[in-house]
């Protein structure tokens, strides 16, 4: 399903612009668009579909590490978290189901 797919960018955005808002997150900024185009409240993507989006394999640390999977964008070492936090949501992993549930937060 997500095999050669490119994730529909919301509001006319360009990868360009959804790249520079996202500055140090930038391998992971396909993930981003993904979950900003998505309407659903809840979005589970198992672990090779978000390998899909993004074009490589996700680090060791999130298949062994609930951490890296933080939603505390002011953790240094997590710059991926700003990726689905700017998108809005949290993100809870289920480590040996190797999926991810990003939950849309409440405004």
């Amino acid at each position: 399903m997500f095999r050669n797919a490119h994730p529909a960018i919301p509001g006319g955005a360009t990868m360009a612009s959804v790249t520079s808002s996202l500055s140090g997150t930038a391998p992971y900024s396909a993930l981003h668009a993904y979950l900003k185009g998505r309407h659903a409240d809840r979005v589970v993507l198992t672990f090779a579909q978000m390998e899909d989006l993004i074009g490589f394999s996700l680090p060791d640390a999130a298949s062994l590490n609930p951490e890296w999977w933080s939603n505390d964008v002011n953790d240094a070492g997590s710059p991926q978290a700003r990726v689905w936090v700017q998108g809005g949501r949290t993100a809870t992993p289920n480590l040996s189901a190797r999926i991810v549930v990003f939950e849309r937060v409440s405004s």
